[in-house]
C-alpha cells in the first residue's frame, strides 16, 4: 500500500501546472481532492512519476452565479458547492447530488472537477453534467478551449482532456422548475449501482422542457435525448413517464460486477428512473 516513487509538484498558478505537464507528458498526473488517484498510486494501478497538485491555485476555487451564468471554479469542494446558498438557489439538483457523495469527509476535500474529470463512470457529478448541458473548460499549452459534458466522456476513464490539459471550470444555466437526483447504492458512502438525475419544468399542466441523465449504467454517463424528449408536450401521466423510462433504458448498457448481473442493474435502474422522473414532475 506504498505508492511508487515520485516527483511532487505545487504550483502556485494555472500557467505553471500546464507547464509541468506539458514538460512532463503522460509521466504527470493531476492532483485535485485525492480521492480516486492516491488510492490507485498507492495499490501501483496508476504509474505516475510527477504529481501536480493542485491545492495552492486559487483562482480554481471560486464559485460565480452572477449574469445569469453559473460558474465553479475546478478545486470548489463538495462541501462549498453544499455550502454556497447562492448556488443552491440556482441549481439546487447540485446540492442535493453532492450529499449523495460519498461522506463528509471525503465531501471536505473532494472536488467537483476531480470528480468529473478523471472519466470514472461512477462518479456522480458527470450525470448531473449531462442533465445540466455543463460546458467545460481546459486550459492548455495554447490557452482554454471548452468543451460540452456531454461531448467529453468517450470511453471509462476515456475524456476529451488532453495529457497536457487541465480542467479549470464548469458552467451551466441556472436551473428552473422540478429537480431530483435519486441514487441507489450498497451501503452509505457507495458508488451508485444506478442513478438518475432530471430536471423538469411545467407549464399549464404541460411539461415544456426536460434533461433526464443517468449515472454508472454505462462505461460513460448517459443523457437519455428520446428520454427527455418523450416527456416534452405530455401531461406527464402514467404512461407518459413509463414511455420516458423506457426511452432511458434503451440507452444504457450496464455491465456485470460485484454491484450485480445486468438483469439487475436494468431493473435498479426502472426504479429509480421512475422515482426521479416522479419526484421532479412533482415539484415542478
Amino acid at each position: 500500500m506504498i505508492p511508487s516513487a515520485f516527483e511532487y509538484h505545487r504550483p502556485a498558478d494555472v500557467k505553471s501546472a500546464v507547464g509541468i505537464l506539458h514538460e512532463q507528458g503522460d509521466e504527470a498526473r493531476v492532483l485535485a481532492g485525492g480521492h480516486s488517484l492516491i488510492p490507485m498510486m498507492k495499490l501501483r494501478m496508476a504509474a505516475v512519476t510527477h504529481l501536480v497538485d493542485l491545492q495552492d491555485i486559487a483562482e480554481l476555487k471560486a464559485i460565480n452565479v452572477d449574469g445569469g451564468k453559473i460558474s465553479i471554479g475546478a478545486m470548489v469542494t463538495q462541501h462549498s458547492i453544499i455550502a454556497d446558498a447562492a448556488l443552491a438557489k440556482a441549481a439546487p439538483i447540485l446540492r442535493e447530488a453532492a450529499l449523495q457523495i460519498a461522506d463528509p469527509q471525503v465531501r471536505y476535500c473532494g472536488t467537483i472537477g476531480g470528480n468529473v474529470a478523471n472519466g470514472d463512470p461512477a462518479n456522480d457529478m458527470p450525470g448531473i453534467m449531462q442533465c445540466l448541458d455543463a460546458t467545460f473548460t481546459l486550459a492548455g499549452p495554447d490557452g482554454t478551449r471548452e468543451v460540452k459534458a456531454r461531448d467529453f466522456y468517450e470511453a471509462a476513464y476515456v475524456t476529451a482532456c488532453e495529457d497536457d490539459e487541465i480542467l479549470v471550470s464548469v458552467s451551466f444555466d441556472p436551473t428552473s422548475g422540478g429537480y431530483a437526483y435519486e441514487k441507489q447504492k450498497r451501503k452509505i458512502g457507495d458508488y451508485a449501482t444506478a442513478a438518475c438525475a432530471v430536471l423538469v419544468s411545467m407549464d399549464g399542466g404541460k411539461c415544456t422542457a426536460a434533461s433526464i441523465a443517468m449515472t454508472n449504467l454505462s462505461d460513460t454517463p448517459i443523457w437519455s435525448e428520446a428520454a427527455s424528449a418523450s416527456l416534452v408536450g405530455t401531461k406527464c401521466s402514467t404512461d407518459d413517464i413509463k414511455n420516458a423510462v423506457a426511452n432511458a433504458l434503451a440507452d444504457i448498457d450496464p455491465t456485470e460486477d460485484n454491484r450485480g448481473p445486468v438483469a439487475f442493474k436494468m431493473h435498479v435502474a426502472s426504479i429509480v428512473i421512475t422515482r426521479a422522473i416522479t419526484r421532479a414532475i412533482a415539484a415542478a
